[in-house]
């Protein structure tokens, strides 16, 4: 297992918020989607909604040191 520092960043009602994690994976994807369903899970009903509408900014990297990154920007999807 490797371990990796994710970072969540999102525009809240009340001004940007964000948090950083850091998770053991075996891999980077796996890193992220571990992380990502921990952070949603801490959300109450609005703020999950203002993340929806205005996105999630996500970085992720090796806590060895290396120089694995990755980062998404994820819109909201109308249903």
């Amino acid at each position: 297992m490797k371990s990796f520092h994710v970072e969540f960043k999102y525009q809240d009602r009340k001004g940007p918020e964000g948090s950083k994690v850091k998770v053991d994976a075996s891999n980077l994807p796996g890193a992220v989607a571990k992380a990502t369903r921990e952070f949603v899970k801490g959300l109450d009903r609005k703020q999950r909604f203002d993340m929806n509408k205005n996105g999630l900014e996500i970085k992720a990297t090796s806590a060895e040191g290396g120089s694995e990154s990755a980062t998404e920007n994820s819109a909201s999807t109308s249903a």
